[in-house]
């Protein structure tokens, strides 16, 4: 995981679902671990960076990425 990838999904809005919207770092871990039981994460790239997401919040990592929020 380089920098850009985690600027990606500070910043990325998730396109569908229950939290349209919110960024990828905002989604709920428990959503997020939804999608990796089911084995249905979406395919390409938002796929790609919601697993990243979960990885990143099972670690405890979040701090890295909120500093990277773009602020709106």
């Amino acid at each position: 995981m380089d920098k850009q990838q985690l600027v990606e999904i500070a910043n990325t809005a998730m396109p569908f679902g229950k939290y349209k919207g919110r960024m990828l770092i905002d989604l709920p871990e428990p959503y997020l671990l939804w999608f990796a039981r089911c084995g249905d994460f979406p395919s390409g790239r938002l796929g790609e960076m919601m697993q990243f997401t979960l990885a990143i919040k099972i670690e405890g990592l979040e701090g890295l990425v909120m500093p990277l929020k773009r602020s709106e």
